[in-house]
């Protein structure tokens, strides 16, 4: 896509898709027992702009969604979405300059580093470090989640540069 208004238009694709996936997996967390463990499928089409796009647009990806949230659910909850996914956009980032190319490595670090991002946040925003004992539950969650991120960013890639 060549041009300032396709690239606009295609970014304003991969935010209404980031967006659905976060509303699809919304409606799954009543399954999750753990509170604060999402699945991060939105994460795919940020994964899919920080491979296939450039780095300026998974942070611009990152950012839009913050501003999402905090138009959905506020500055807290924007300020933890924001610090865990510039965090983890920039762990990827660095892995993929690193030529850590496995996608599976690399969404595993982002999910981790997600999780610590916002870790950070909340014991910024509460003053408070005893946060971070939830630091091992949400690494496994990370891990796991990282996991499921890496296999549908793998899988789908073909079909996202098809449609983008």
């Amino acid at each position: 896509m060549k041009g300032r208004a396709a690239r606009v238009a295609r970014m304003g694709l991969l935010f209404s898709l980031a967006l659905v996936l976060s509303f699809f997996e919304s409606t799954l967390s009543g399954w999750i027992p753990v509170p604060g463990i999402k699945l991060g499928l939105s994460n795919v089409v940020t994964m899919y702009c920080l491979f296939c796009l450039g780095w300026r647009e998974a942070y611009i990806l990152a950012v839009l969604k913050s501003l999402f949230v905090f138009l959905t659910r506020g500055a807290v909850g924007a300020a933890m979405s924001l610090s865990g996914g510039l965090l983890s956009v920039t762990i990827m980032l660095v892995l993929v300059k690193l030529r850590r190319n496995s996608h599976l490595f690399i969404s595993i670090c982002g999910g981790l580093f997600h999780n610590l991002g916002q870790l950070m946040m909340a014991a910024f925003v509460m003053d408070n470090l005893m946060v971070f004992y939830y630091f091992p539950i949400l690494a496994v969650a990370g891990v796991g989640m990282g996991i499921l991120t890496g296999v549908l960013t793998r899988t789908l890639e073909p079909a996202l540069q098809r449609l983008v």
